[in-house]
């Protein structure tokens, strides 16, 4: 699968048109450093932009700017860490970029999303080019490769009206644990789901998506409504194999209206491709 390229095209370089997550993420370049873009109501949860999916707006915005329109190789994301100001609507927004740092392995990129004047998220993104080397060491959770036969369909459920990404985005959950589903209050706060794009292959982009895919833990909690990430940082850690990306998501505590959440992808074979913290604001 190819690196992440900073096109102003939704259209791969010489193949078919891109499916709707690469299309959703597309970025023109205005040519001095900004980009705009596009959000669409189809990547959203409560009619607001989805932390992932803005996640990997500033993560191809970031690999644009490092490009530089110069013809430079394509770089992927390394690291995105950002900080939620003020959610964004659907619509179009203005992304600000500053190269901060360019290096041999890794070069570290600003990118501001504007909207109506305002900022509404701020990134740093740190880009290079993703191992293709074998795990030396590593503890992963066991996940099976496709999602159990008694997965229950994201789509299916009621709530999903109000997560729109479901049509672009296939998202199983293990209903073992995840009392919510039933009315259950009071299982562990951690879940395992299992996540693939429609109609196009996962790639490192999408893999931040699937970094924060999850429905809030605290819906174990029986706390429903409105629970907006305050900061999130994901590492992309290799570029996932064809599939179902497999997801484990839990948190460690929840203090107040406050909590954290950690989630662990990994690609069909079992590589690891993504980490992610955030922490939030459940509903009271």
């Amino acid at each position: 699968m190819s690196s992440v390229a900073g096109q102003g095209d939704a259209r791969t370089p010489g193949g078919p048109p891109a499916g709707p997550f690469a299309a959703a993420s597309r970025v023109r370049s205005l040519g001095d450093g900004t980009f705009t873009a596009e959000l669409p109501n189809t990547w959203t949860v409560r009619g607001r932009p989805h932390g992932g999916y803005l996640l990997s707006l500033l993560a191809r915005t970031a690999a644009a700017a490092h490009s530089g329109g110069s013809g430079a190789p394509l770089v992927d994301p390394l690291a995105v860490s950002a900080q939620f100001l003020n959610p964004p609507s659907v619509g179009p927004v203005l992304l600000r970029t500053d190269v901060r740092k360019s290096g041999r392995q890794a070069t570290v990129v600003s990118v501001c999303v504007e909207q109506r004047g305002k900022s509404c998220v701020e990134g740093m993104v740190t880009t290079g080019r993703l191992p293709r080397d074998r795990a030396a060491w590593s503890d992963l959770p066991n996940l099976s490769a496709e999602p159990p036969g008694n997965a229950v369909d994201f789509a299916t459920l009621p709530m999903a009206s109000a997560f729109k990404l479901t049509a672009a985005c296939d998202v199983r959950i293990d209903p073992n644990g995840a009392g919510f589903l039933h009315g259950h209050v009071g299982d562990p706060l951690r879940l395992r789901l299992w996540v693939r794009p429609r109609a196009e292959p996962v790639d490192p982009l999408f893999a931040l998506v699937a970094a924060d895919v999850h429905m809030p833990l605290t819906y174990n909690l029986g706390r429903f409504g409105w629970t907006p990430t305050v900061q999130m940082t994901a590492l992309v850690r290799s570029r996932p194999a064809p599939g179902w990306l497999r997801v484990l998501v839990e948190s460690r505590a929840v203090y107040g209206a406050w909590f954290d959440s950690d989630a662990t992808v990994l690609d069909s074979t079992g590589r690891l491709v993504c980490q992610a913290r955030q922490l939030a604001l459940s509903a009271r």
